[in-house]
This record gives C-alpha cells, sequence and structure tokens, in this order.
C-alpha cells in the first residue's frame, strides 16, 4: 500500500481582491512524481508558496501534514528542515558567486563560525556527480548555461537532505533537449533515492513522460487528480479540465494574409558579443518578412536567436554590429530602443521579470510606456484615456486581474506575459519580433496569444516568431529559418518539414556537415 508523505487539506489563500486557493485539496505519496497543472493563474505557484512556508501559516486558511505531523512553517527554513525544497521558475542563484559558493548558501560548510572552503567544494563536486553537472565547483554560475544553473538548483537541493522537491517550470528556459535531461534526472532521483517530487508544467508532454499522478487546479479549486496506471489520462482530458472547455486544436486557423510586399528585410547582419568582443555571436544573417507573414526563427540554446533579435532592436545587444536594415524598402539606422519604436518595430523579450517589465508598477503604466504621446494631451499624460485603453487591452487578451491598477507583480506569470504582449501592440508596430511569447504560458492562454498573433497578421503586421517550442514553429509559422552557431543553416516550410529533419540540419551543421 503507498504510503502517503504529504497532505494539503482544504487550503483558502486570498490576496487583496483575489481568492488565488479556494479549499484545495493534494495528497502525494512517498517516491511519487506529482503533477499540477493548470491554466495561469489557476492557482499552482500559490499552492506551493503554502507549502514551502513562502507564505507563512496564518496567511490562509486550511491544513499541512507532512510524514503524518501537522506543518506551521512560518518560512522557508521550517520547510526546508523538514526536507521539502522549492525551486522556483526564476532561478535563485547569484551570479557573481561559483557553483559551491551558491550550493551552500545559507547551509554553509563551517568549522567553528569559520566557512571550510575545501569542504564546501568537495561536497559541491559530490552533489554535481549526482546531477551529472561535469563543471568546476569554483566557476561562476554567470559563466554557465540556464539548463546547467538548472542542475546547480537541483544539487543545492540534494545538499539540503530533500525529501520532496518542488520544481515549478523546471524546464521553460530550456530547449528540448537540455529539457529532457533535467526530466530524466527527476526520474533518476525518484528510482535511485526514493526522492519525490511535484513538478509544475505547462509541456504536457513534459507532463506525459515523467509524472505517475496529475491534479489539475482551474481559478484556485481543484478539478481532479489522475492516475497513469487507473485513469484514461490524454492530453484532452487534461486540457478540458485545464480551461473547462474542449479544445480541438492546439493551434487556430489562419487565413492566408501573406502579402507580395516585403515590409522587413535584413542583409548580411553579423554581431559581436558585448563583453567578449572577440567573439561572433551573430554570423552574417540574412532574411526577409512579408506583410502578413509570421516568419519562425529556430536553434537551440547559444544559436544566437535572442542575439540577433536584440540586436535588431535599436542594437539592444551586442557590439562591433554590421549589416543592414530595411523596412518598406527605405534603410533604417536604428541606433537606440526609442529609433527602433519610432520606427514602428517592436520586440517582446524572452526575459519579462528583467528585461520586460516593471514589476512595481500598475498594468495600465507598463501597457502605456512605450508610447506614452499616445496618452498625453499637450505634454501631460491623460489618466483617463490611459486607463480606457488600458482596460481595453485587458479585455482583449483576457488578462485576470482586479483591474489595470494592479501591480504586475501580483499576478501570475502567465498574465504577465499577456501583459508584456499589450504593451508592445500598444506602440503601434509595423515590425513584431517576438521572442518567446508563449514561455510559461498555459495551453488556453496560448491559444489566445496565437489567435491575437494571427490577428496582427491578419492587419499586415510582419511578425518574426522565436521559439524554442519546435511543434509551436511548425504549427504557427509561414516559413522557418533555422540557426546554429550564429548562422542561418537553413529556409524550409513548415508543410516540408519535420520535428527530426529540422534537429538533423542543426545536428549535421555542428558536426560541420553545411
Amino acid at each position: 500500500m503507498k504510503k502517503i508523505l504529504l497532505e494539503m487539506r482544504s487550503i483558502t489563500k486570498e490576496f487583496p481582491g483575489v481568492k488565488a486557493l479556494d479549499n484545495v485539496n493534494l495528497t502525494v505519496y512517498e517516491g511519487e512524481i506529482h503533477a499540477i497543472v493548470g491554466e495561469n493563474g489557476a492557482g499552482k505557484s500559490t499552492l506551493m508558496n503554502v507549502l514551502s512556508g513562502v507564505y507563512p501559516y496564518g496567511t490562509y486558511t486550511g491544513e499541512v501534514y507532512f510524514g503524518g505531523q501537522e506543518c506551521r512553517h512560518l518560512d522557508i527554513k521550517d520547510s526546508e528542515r523538514l526536507g521539502i525544497v522549492i525551486i522556483h521558475q526564476e532561478l535563485a542563484l547569484v551570479p557573481y558567486l561559483s557553483i559551491g559558493e551558491n550550493m551552500f548558501l545559507g547551509n554553509e560548510q563551517h568549522r567553528r563560525g569559520i566557512i571550510d572552503w575545501d569542504k564546501t567544494y568537495k561536497k559541491a563536486e559530490e552533489y554535481m556527480r549526482m546531477v551529472g553537472l561535469e563543471e568546476n565547483p569554483r566557476t561562476l554560475v554567470k559563466d554557465i548555461s540556464i539548463a546547467k544553473q538548472q542542475l546547480v538548483e537541483i544539487a543545492k537541493a540534494l545538499a539540503k537532505n530533500v525529501r520532496l522537491l518542488i520544481l515549478d517550470e523546471p524546464t521553460s528556459s530550456l530547449n528540448e533537449q537540455d529539457a529532457r535531461k533535467v526530466l530524466d534526472l527527476i526520474l533518476k532521483l525518484r528510482n535511485e533515492q526514493g526522492i519525490t517530487s511535484i513538478i509544475i508544467s505547462h509541456k504536457l508532454d513534459e507532463i506525459d513522460y515523467c509524472a505517475d499522478r496529475i491534479t489539475i487546479l482551474r481559478d484556485g479549486c481543484t478539478v481532479e487528480t489522475l492516475d497513469k496506471k487507473q485513469d484514461n489520462v490524454t492530453e484532452e482530458r487534461i486540457i478540458r479540465g485545464m480551461v473547462g472547455r474542449e479544445m480541438s486544436s492546439r493551434f487556430p486557423v489562419r487565413a492566408d494574409t501573406i502579402q507580395d510586399e516585403v515590409a522587413f528585410e535584413v542583409r548580411n547582419w553579423t554581431v559581436y558579443h558585448e563583453l567578449y568582443t572577440e567573439r561572433k555571436v551573430v554570423d552574417n544573417v540574412s532574411f526577409k518578412v512579408k506583410k502578413g507573414e509570421v516568419v519562425g526563427i529556430y536553434g537551440l540554446m547559444g544559436s544566437g536567436r535572442t542575439e540577433l533579435a536584440m540586436s535588431l532592436f535599436g542594437q539592444a545587444y551586442g557590439s562591433n554590429i554590421s549589416g543592414t536594415i530595411i523596412k518598406n524598402g527605405e534603410v533604417l539606422a536604428l541606433n537606440s530602443i526609442s529609433e527602433a519604436i519610432a520606427n514602428g518595430i517592436s520586440y517582446v523579450t524572452e526575459d519579462r521579470k528583467d528585461n520586460g517589465l516593471l514589476l512595481g508598477s500598475s498594468i495600465m503604466h507598463n501597457i502605456t510606456l512605450p508610447r506614452m504621446d499616445f496618452v498625453s494631451r499637450k505634454g501631460r499624460i491623460d489618466r483617463d484615456l490611459e486607463r480606457k485603453i488600458a482596460d481595453q487591452y485587458l479585455e482583449l487578451l483576457s488578462i485576470k486581474a482586479p483591474n489595470v491598477e494592479q501591480y504586475v507583480n501580483n499576478l501570475s506569470g502567465g498574465n504577465q506575459q499577456k501583459v508584456l504582449l499589450a504593451k508592445w501592440i500598444f506602440s503601434r508596430p509595423d515590425i513584431l519580433i517576438l521572442d518567446e511569447p508563449t514561455r510559461g504560458v498555459d495551453v488556453g492562454a496560448k491559444y489566445e496569444i496565437y489567435e491575437i498573433i494571427n490577428g496582427l497578421a491578419s492587419q499586415g503586421k510582419a511578425i518574426l516568431f522565436i521559439s524554442s517550442e519546435l511543434t509551436e514553429i511548425l504549427g504557427m509559422c509561414d516559413r522557418i529559418y533555422v540557426m546554429n552557431e550564429g548562422k542561418i543553416i537553413d529556409e524550409v516550410l513548415p508543410s516540408e518539414a519535420t520535428q527530426e529533419s529540422i534537429m538533423n540540419a542543426i545536428i549535421q551543421a555542428s558536426k560541420g556537415g553545411n
């Protein structure tokens, strides 16, 4: 008989104007991988923040039992002492500290109050081997990839004698290969060490790959818990539980909106690294986007996708940039972000929290920020007009919030993503560069964003669509450019391409086959 490790009973959590959790129940057995799924704003992260002590006892109602004992965590330290460790979607690592220092930050290895560095790095190597991380523990975190940083977080959790590992969107920043490595590690920890995991993810194929049971939340309530061994678990059933309706297709049908006129052209675009100025990150790239066309750019992490996008957006990234940008037949010299915006070019960043949004400001202010001149009269902001416009976007993008005065940092990740998209649509661009526009967004909200993108294309906008999800690229784009090591190595039509053919092109290029 399975032994219960965790029970959360009738958990209710309220924020000003919002009931985030409403009598939620969750049971997790020892040695299982338990997935929690739901739309953005369904309460997944809030529930895990209650469990891990981020929201302390007394700020919610209900009961939490771990290992048969009632828990009343007052902070994260309380939960970690029991072996409950959470890894948040936004990694909590200090970039200018070493891997070893990060792993034992707050859990220092010391003798008589003095840090024992030999012991620190020796133990760091031990836990790094357990997660398959082949790096020097003295390497600075800023110098390793996001995928390796995710492994550092897991190794850090193991160093705390973890019994229940909580992973909130652990693969949202990873390409498919690196994501699979993380999932395989979670499976290995279960199979070899009996570590129980709770995983929150919007990627249903990943849930199917690793989860034993799945709990579905909707609007802060428990819909059902499914056991893959006992229940008829299909993606359709999970989606229906998440969104409360049937979804016949992941991608909305888009009429042929492509016009003959080339709206955006880039010729011989070359960019060097910002800090390591001898290193080329974009190498002689050329491409075209017609009016009404959605053109995809796909490549693995480190291929230069984001560096290309940011450098085109008023040289927001890079050094020694050369090449030509042409819009509607006219050569542009874009030396700043403000010049790019003024010329009808917008960029939806992949990093909404650091580069995309002002988290401590309202939805209204974030949306109107790129073009304050659109809501100003005689040099003064018209607050009524600003609120009216923000209200329109709140409705247009189905942003879940009490009103436009709500601070962005109080929104779920998916609703923050919608605010970011609204911000750049409001700037009235002719060219939209979308870098991971659905990152951290649930399947229902993704569909809504896809419909918005299709609507923009039908208006004649030229759209450059960057994504690390190949299924998304194949489902949304009219043409696809494939990048590898800073170069465009192929151009394909979705009707002629498969995931296998695109990945094979990248592998061959990496071997020097192109």
